[in-house]
């Protein structure tokens, strides 16, 4: 597997780099074998930088995935709850003490009213 080509700025970074710790008597050749290692480095380096880079944001969309999930179960979540804190047990009975007053309302009348 081949390695992509360097852009020309990382290229003239690692010439930059080699020439300025050029020891006397090296040759051309040399500064320019020192720089391609040195190009392979700033590579190798960018490639582990953006795989970092990668887990991060899967780590932060995890995150935020857990995060919606458990809002939509506490969402979803039914309280528990007792009739009698909550007045159902009352609401169920009020409809038939009303009944009951207007049938006694209706048969006090009709029986009054003869």
């Amino acid at each position: 597997m081949a390695a992509p080509a360097a852009s020309k700025e990382t290229q003239e970074e690692a010439m930059k780099i080699a020439s300025s710790t050029k020891k006397p008597g090296q040759t051309k050749e040399q500064t320019r074998l020192i720089a391609q290692g040195i190009e392979k480095g700033i590579a190798l380096y960018k490639k582990q930088q953006k795989a970092k880079a990668r887990e991060r944001d899967k780590e932060k969309k995890k995150q935020a995935r857990l995060k919606i999930s458990e809002n939509e179960a506490v969402k979803h979540e039914e309280p528990m709850t007792d009739d009698i804190n909550t007045g159902k047990a009352s609401s169920h009975i009020i409809p038939w003490i009303l009944l009951g007053l207007s049938w006694v309302g209706f048969g006090l009348y009709f029986f009054l009213a003869k």
